[in-house]
């Protein structure tokens, strides 16, 4: 049977790196400790040394450049839709001359 994908609170995950550099427990003990993956923990670190508190957006706050990714790949799909609409208009007006 399939593991179900457990989900962490942005709390969770700060906690969990405190416990690292503030008690000075090392990675794999927390990890151990919190059953979670080494690898999934050494990235909640790094992910919030690198971004500090814009780390974890969850679902709804999306950083700046994901949201406008997301925007531009909208607009791409409209735009196909449009070019596809042409491109079938012109074939019928072309053929229909004729």
């Amino acid at each position: 049977m399939a593991k179900t994908r457990r989900t962490f609170t942005r709390e969770f995950k700060v906690e969990a790196v405190r416990r690292i550099d503030e008690q000075g427990k090392s990675l794999a003990e927390v990890a151990r400790e919190l059953d979670l993956g080494e690898s999934m923990l050494r990235g909640w670190r790094q992910a919030l040394a690198a971004e500090g508190g814009r780390a974890f957006p969850g679902k709804g706050c999306q950083p700046a450049l994901e949201e406008e990714l997301r925007r531009l790949r909208a607009e791409v799909k409209r735009l196909q839709t449009e070019r596809d609409i042409l491109k079938k208009a012109t074939a019928f007006f072309a053929g229909e001359s004729s």
